[in-house]
């Protein structure tokens, strides 16, 4: 799948899967290559990984038709040009609360590489010369902007985020979206759930992909597409390395006869 197969099945409708990858391995691409995945999602806002091991991730998932797309440490611009210099397709800017954060990342990557005083006239409606945009809306064919949508605040003002001409998608944080909602971690709370279907609605009726980042059960996870969504970041390297490997050791004690401890040591993500 190419960013821009992967920008156009999002406005869609079409449902597009991913996981979370934190490991710079140069042993993943090839193993997510025959995962069934349409994109990779690479964490830099709570994970550690420099420019020098970021941009070959991002060159080699690419190069296998894998598009990256790599969350920033915050909805900052120029960090979003940095990751793209650096090979990313696309970009996913943490907590977003505004349309007017959304338009500054839309010019900062579907603009590049116009930058200051002539990029805010531009996003303000100032004509732009036809070589120009053609050259820029060739290019931009190709880099995705998505955005966490995981707060009230940005619930409130999600009819004017959806409507920023270039966003691509939304992408809830549930962690992040639950201790907003003043119910952390609780799941399958009915106000977890409403406002997941509310972010999800109001995204597809505006042309916009409409996601999710989950690491629940298989049925939890069916249930987000049931409640509207078309995009799955399904869990994450680290989490799924850990599941099964405490399945299968979880196992292997029980036909030595060996009493696991393992559940009494689960951790919520």
């Amino acid at each position: 799948m190419t960013p821009n197969e992967l920008a156009l099945a999002l406005r869609s409708g079409r449902p597009v899967f991913g996981t979370l990858t934190v490991s710079t391995s140069p042993r993943y691409p090839e193993i997510l290559k025959g995962s069934g995945v349409d994109f990779v999602f690479i964490d830099t806002e709570h994970t550690a990984i420099d420019r020098i091991p970021l941009s070959w991730m991002c060159q080699t998932y690419n190069a296998l038709g894998i598009p990256t797309i790599v969350r920033i440490p915050a909805p900052d611009p120029y960090a979003a040009t940095m990751v793209l210099d650096g090979g990313a397709a696309g970009v996913i800017a943490p907590y977003v609360e505004s349309a007017q954060q959304v338009r500054d990342l839309v010019g900062a990557v579907k603009y590049r590489p116009i930058r200051g005083k002539r990029l805010d006239a531009m996003l303000a409606g100032e004509p732009i010369e036809e070589d120009l945009k053609q050259y820029m809306k060739d290019a931009a064919s190709n880099r995705l902007v998505i955005v966490n949508t995981e707060s009230v605040p940005a619930m409130n003002v999600l009819e004017e985020i959806v409507q920023v001409p270039g966003l691509d998608s939304v992408l809830i944080g549930p962690h992040d979206l639950t201790c907003s909602l003043g119910i952390p971690e609780q799941w399958e709370h009915p106000s977890f759930l409403s406002a997941c279907e509310k972010i999800f609605r109001t995204a597809r009726a505006a042309g916009v992909g409409a996601g999710i980042h989950y690491w629940g059960s298989l049925d939890e996870q069916v249930r987000m597409f049931e409640l509207g969504a078309n995009m799955l970041v399904h869990s994450a390297d680290y989490m799924l390395f850990r599941k099964h490997l405490r399945l299968d050791l979880d196992e292997i004690k029980r036909r030595l006869g060996i009493q696991s401890t393992s559940t009494a040591n689960k951790t919520v993500v």
